[in-house]
């Protein structure tokens, strides 16, 4: 009897040791998978979490130009930089400057409708609200040779209706730097910087010489931060 169950200890035993064995090598395989070239477990490396990291999307509109001189150097900056923005231009200008319309278009930026005079909408103006905004179409269809999409109602106020009469579609803003009123380059950039968060849409105007300086550096500090310049549609669509 005694020397059947010394036996049996001396099985377990043996059993016991083979299985710790076992698990010490597996251990030491798993370690070396995380540690080899700092890669994760089993292989998954870190560069994978990295490559697939989503792009914080932001967008850069800009409202009332062309002007003959401000939108130029806007387009020269933004060119530098790699950057595309959406440019809400008025009929009268765009007609006035066709050339930085043929710019805009051909360097890669979206062109929108913000009506021809920069009328704003109210309940006894409708109809001349809506014939300015096919004025301005028709214009910038003339100069591009393209149907315009996408409006920017001056101060916001916009009839829904209009988006199946004339198959537009309005954008607005979360981001508003009140740049036109303000000759404080500093205090522009400080706005737009500190407000602006993921897939937001900024408000700009290139009338201003403050606002096209104030522009460009708050891109640079964005693009710093890690943020991507997109058109607008990429905002509303993506």
């Amino acid at each position: 009897m005694m020397k059947k169950i010394g036996t049996a200890i001396l099985l377990f035993n043996l059993m016991a040791g083979l299985l710790f064995l076992g698990l010490r090598e597996s251990r030491g395989q798993i370690s070396a998978a995380e540690t080899a070239g700092g890669k994760g477990v089993l292989g998954i490396s870190d560069e994978a979490g990295t490559a697939q990291e989503e792009v914080r999307k932001i967008a850069i509109t800009f409202d009332d130009g062309p002007h003959p001189s401000y939108t130029e150097q806007l387009l020269d900056g933004l060119k530098e930089r790699g950057i595309h923005a959406t440019f809400f231009v008025t009929g009268e200008h765009a007609k006035l400057h066709p050339d930085i319309i043929m710019r805009m278009q051909e360097e890669g930026h979206l062109i929108g409708n913000h009506t021809y005079s920069h009328v704003q909408l109210t309940k006894g103006n409708r109809e001349k609200f809506k014939e300015e905004l096919i004025a301005t179409n028709e214009v910038l269809k003339e100069i591009t040779g393209e149907e315009t999409e996408f409006v920017r109602p001056p101060y916001g106020s916009w009839d829904k209706s209009f988006e199946k009469e004339l198959n537009m579609f309005p954008v607005l803003w979360n981001v508003d730097p009140l740049d036109w009123c303000s000759g404080n380059v500093s205090r522009i950039v400080e706005r737009i910087v500190s407000k602006t968060g993921e897939n937001d849409i900024i408000l700009m105007h290139d009338y201003y010489d403050t606002s096209v300086t104030a522009a460009l550096k708050a891109i640079d500090e964005l693009v710093e931060k890690g943020y991507t310049f997109v058109t607008v549609e990429e905002i509303l669509f993506d």
